[in-house]
């Protein structure tokens, strides 16, 4: 009835895998668990415990193929209609999760996302800028949700029926920067599939340093680029080609991305502070996008 899919890559889902295989049982239902390692180089003995559970199994690629191909994978090798997505670094905040998800299937054409917390506990200056950006930008009420339900869907924590996945699946073309979420959710549109949103979420657990994270925003905007220079997604989906759009009409864009060269050690030297502010990190990858076009 229910098959639970789980890419992993480099972290310990021994723990979600128990937590997610124990509420399953509870449920009695038919299920499987499949985690799928993409040619991870640390916690192989720590996943490889997750074989000894009936209903789960736990595999390594042997080679790296991507966030994107690696779900593909998953819903092939999946043997249940019913798909249920998590991220490895996940873990249910309800104890009812498995059960709350149970009662969201029957025949609609839809996708359920059930949303993402973070815990209250500020982490170290560090780890500040993913933290914040996490509690301020994901972990929205159903209400927030639905006021843009497209944009505000994330791949973490969704079920799907193989059937609506075998419409939309995830592009394996695209390079494997980020933005492979937003493409989905943009398709998704495009073919007018649902996506229902509840109130059923995953703790974030992991969190990444500032600097990292900041690396990786930098990846995303030239992802974000290539979606669009490929009409893949439309300028006006997401905000920030929006703005960029605004400044290249208005003839802005070489004075913004001259800003930007001369601003940005004083930027980053914000968002990697005690005190980061949102507004600097958007208007840091708005000029970081200006220099990329």
């Amino acid at each position: 009835m229910l098959s639970i899919l789980i890419p992993v890559y480099n972290y310990n889902v021994f723990t979600l895998v128990e937590i997610l295989n124990k509420q399953t049982l509870e449920c009695d239902i038919v299920f499987e668990i499949i985690c799928l390692d993409d040619a991870s180089e640390y916690f192989l003995a720590e996943n490889k415990k997750i074989n000894q559970f009936k209903n789960a199994s736990y595999s390594v690629l042997e080679k790296n193929i991507g966030r994107s191909a690696i779900r593909n994978l998953l819903a092939q090798k999946a043997s249940y209609e019913n798909l249920l997505f998590l991220d490895a670094d996940t873990i249910p905040a309800s104890e009812n999760y498995i059960s709350n998800y149970i009662s969201q299937i029957n025949n609609a054409e839809k996708i359920v996302y059930g949303g993402i917390l973070y815990e209250d506990i500020k982490p170290s200056k560090n780890e500040i800028l993913r933290w914040i950006y996490g509690i301020k930008r994901e972990a929205l009420k159903v209400s927030d949700r639905n006021s843009n339900s497209y944009l505000s869907f994330l791949t973490l924590n969704f079920l799907i029926k193989k059937s609506v996945f075998s419409k939309v699946t995830f592009n394996e073309d695209i390079p494997n920067l980020r933005h492979e979420d937003t493409l989905f959710s943009f398709d998704l549109m495009q073919k007018q599939i649902k996506i229902v949103h509840f109130e059923n979420p995953v703790y974030h657990l992991g969190l990444e340093s500032s600097e990292t994270f900041l690396r990786k925003s930098e990846e995303a905007v030239l992802a974000l680029k290539n979606l669009i220079d490929s009409n893949l997604i439309s300028t006006e989906y997401v905000k920030l080609s929006h703005y960029f759009q605004i400044l290249k009409k208005s003839h802005l864009r070489p004075l913004t991305a001259f800003g930007f060269r001369l601003f940005k050690p004083l930027l980053k030297r914000q968002l990697l502070g005690k005190h980061p502010s949102l507004f600097i990190f958007d208007l840091y990858r708005l000029g970081y996008y200006c220099n990329a076009n």
